[in-house]
Parts: structure tokens; C-alpha cells; sequence
């Protein structure tokens, strides 16, 4: 962070801290072998700084079971080198609780207690079970307790290494779902450089990120670990889902001395990806969320919706759209894109794609006659939409 963001980004300033420990950091940078006592403990201290000294309400996002069920397992059992996704869910299952006995027994040293939440997708998919989940978390927040959250590996066997990533994606939906003043996430790296520094000898680190577009994703380096499932292309989606939000993200490497301290502190380690200039309301912080849960559909709009829809509060008529790439269903969120793919916004479908396909191009007035029914003139009503 530059200099003179120092001051409004102390610890002070941020109430509410979601913080993300990956698995190669809770390892001591040794993925896939035993957790690390010594950098879980120093974890949990600087939490529990924040708490006890600063008045923070935080919330871990962790990973590591998968890691703690291989070491239990591995004495007995022979492991493969790149484990395949029951063997995930086994290894989960086993170091689930071995995990959480060493949180709440760090915790309880400082006075402190934790809860256990295990979420997949789906948790976090309709509409209610999301302001469950969210009305648990923040009541866990205010009683001054910490919730350790993880993804649930044992049953969600579609997700594992592909949805969550690692819990990076996670880490950004819960901190958009409690509405966090800042996602904290823990790596191997120490932020986000110009090129891959493995390969490439002049690459510099970024101190702050404006926008996260296509600039910067090609920045990002290749994933190279089996066990450790994200690498920094998911902690780049995770920053476009926060900023877009109105929540600040930084990367920095966990096992640096006191690295999230001084994050808080506003301190320039790592890279700090800048939040958009207003908050988002709660509703569209979930439509946000959830775009692309259901197969990544999509319309591809004329030049005037985009100018339309950047310019005005407006909602997009069938007139304006040219294509439908994929398949959705009504209700669906789905991304409004301009001719080039380039996401404009999203929002909640109000016909099919199949139905889409039939009106596009036409005046509202015709979609009794070419449907035979009728879900309202928009295909995407300006109050479920949500410029990107």
C-alpha cells in the first residue's frame, strides 16, 4: 500500500477482517506433510491481537484438513503423489477434527472461543440458506467469538480443487456475505509481481492493484502444487468479487513476521487490490457471488445496451441483445457481456436461453406473441442487475 494510504488503513479502521491461511502456509511451506504447530500458533496470536487488544471481529477462512488427514493416514497407508478427489475426501474427513482441536485449543490460550462452520457451493446457492448462514456468522461475530470456516470436502466432491480453490473463492463470498471492511489472504508468495519471478528475473512486485482486469491476470504465474489447490489466478477472482463489493484484499506471505498485523496497519508488504469507491447492497453482493454457478451462461449485447447500461439505471430489453452463449434457466445469474465477451454486468434472467434465443432483437410488445406468455419486457430487470 502506498504511503499515503498508511493512515486510513490501521487496525482501527477495520472492524470486521476475514483472513484466509492456505494450506502451504499452515504447512510451513511444506504442502501435503504435517501442519505446522509453530505458524498455526503464531496465526492465531495475531488474531487474537486483534480481538483482545484492537476491538476486531475476525473470521479465519482455513484450510489444511486434507494435509492433517495425510499425516494421521500416512503411517498406515500408502498415499498417491497426486491425490485424486475420494482420496481428498478421506484424508478431509480424518483431519477435519484434528484441525479444529488444534484452533480451539491455540484460541482458548488468549481467551477465546471458536465455532466450526463447513460450507460447499450449494450452502451458499439459494437465496435463504445464504442469510442463514450469514445471520449465524455475524451473531458468532458479535458474541466475540471466532468462526473457523472450511470448505466441506467430504461432501462436496464436485468442488474439490475446482470451485473453491483452495478456499480462495470462500474466503472472497464470506467476506462479501458478512460484509468485511477486508479479506487478509495468507500465501506462499508475498503478493502479486508483474510476471512469474520463477521464470522471469526482472519481475517486480505490485504494491497496490486499481482494477483487476485481463492486464492483470496475465500476471499471474503457473500453479504448480498437487496438494495446495489454488495458486494465484483464484486469489485474482477472489479480488475482482471483494473490490467489486467495496472490500479492500490483500496478498502477502503468511509465514513473513507478523504479516497480517502489519497489513492491518496499512504497512506496504504484499499487494493491496483496492476496493470500488462505494459499497454494494447485500442483495447484489450475493447475485455477485453467484454468477456463474449455473453454467456460465451469458447474453452478448449491441453497443448501445452497453452504453445504455454503463450510462443510465436502466434494465436490458430483448432489443438489445445478439446472442446467448450457454445454457441457463430462469431465475438464473448470468453475465450480460458486450460483442467480445467482455463482462458488463450480471444479473437474474427472467427467461430461459432457449427463450432468449427466440426474442433477441425484437420490441418488448412481441414476446407474448412469439413465447406465448409473458415474464415481464426485460430479460434483465434493472433492479437484479449488477454493473461489473
Amino acid at each position: 500500500m502506498p504511503k499515503d494510504m498508511s493512515d486510513a488503513h490501521t487496525t482501527t479502521a477495520y472492524r470486521r477482517i476475514v483472513v484466509k491461511a492456505g494450506t502451504s502456509v499452515l504447512t510451513g511451506g511444506k504442502s501435503g506433510v504435517n501442519l505446522d504447530g509453530a505458524v498455526m500458533a503464531d496465526l492465531v496470536s495475531q488474531i487474537a491481537q486483534l480481538v483482545n487488544d484492537h476491538h476486531a471481529q475476525m473470521l479465519l477462512v482455513t484450510s489444511g484438513a486434507i494435509a492433517a488427514g495425510r499425516h494421521t493416514l500416512a503411517e498406515t497407508a500408502s498415499i498417491p503423489d497426486v491425490p485424486d478427489i475420494p482420496t481428498r475426501q478421506v484424508l478431509a474427513a480424518l483431519g477435519q477434527s484434528r484441525l479444529m482441536t488444534a484452533y480451539s485449543e491455540l484460541f482458548a490460550a488468549h481467551g477465546l472461543a471458536v465455532s466450526q462452520v463447513l460450507l460447499t457451493l450449494n450452502d451458499l446457492a439459494e437465496r435463504q440458506s445464504y442469510l442463514n448462514i450469514r445471520n449465524t456468522l455475524l451473531s458468532l461475530l458479535d458474541l466475540g467469538v471466532v468462526p473457523v470456516v472450511n470448505e466441506n470436502d467430504v461432501v462436496a466432491a464436485d468442488e474439490i480443487g475446482e470451485i473453491f480453490g483452495d478456499n480462495d473463492r470462500l474466503s472472497s463470498l464470506i467476506a462479501a456475505l458478512i460484509d468485511a471492511d477486508l479479506l487478509v489472504i495468507l500465501s506462499d508468495v508475498d503478493g502479486l509481481y508483474t510476471a512469474d519471478p520463477g521464470s522471469d528475473p526482472t519481475a517486480t512486485r505490485l504494491e497496490t492493484v486499481d482494477f483487476v482486469d485481463d492486464d492483470v491476470f496475465a500476471m499471474a504465474g503457473e500453479h504448480r502444487n498437487a496438494w495446495a489447490r489454488g495458486g494465484m489466478p483464484t486469489k485474482l477472482h477472489a479480488a475482482q468479487l471483494v473490490t467489486a463489493s467495496g472490500i479492500g484484499m490483500a496478498i502477502c506471505r503468511g509465514r513473513d513476521p507478523d504479516a497480517l498485523l502489519r497489513v492491518t496497519r496499512g504497512e506496504p508488504i504484499g499487494t493491496f487490490f483496492r476496493p470500488a469507491q462505494s459499497r454494494m447492497e447485500a442483495r447484489k453482493r450475493w447475485m455477485l457471488s453467484r454468477v456463474g454457478d449455473s453454467g456460465w451462461g451469458q447474453v452478448l449485447v449491441d453497443d448501445g445496451a452497453v452504453s445504455a447500461l454503463r450510462g443510465k439505471t436502466v434494465s436490458l430489453l430483448p432489443a438489445g441483445v445478439r446472442s446467448v452463449v450457454g445454457e441457463f434457466s430462469r431465475g438464473d445469474i448470468i453475465y450480460i457481456s458486450d460483442r467480445s465477451e467482455q463482462h458488463v454486468a450480471c444479473g437474474i434472467a427472467n427467461y430461459s436461453a432457449a427463450d432468449v434465443r427466440r426474442i433477441q432483437g425484437m420490441r418488448s410488445d412481441r414476446i407474448v406473441d412469439t413465447l406465448g406468455y409473458h415474464y415481464g419486457q426485460e430479460v434483465v430487470h434493472r433492479n437484479n442487475l449488477v454493473l461489473l
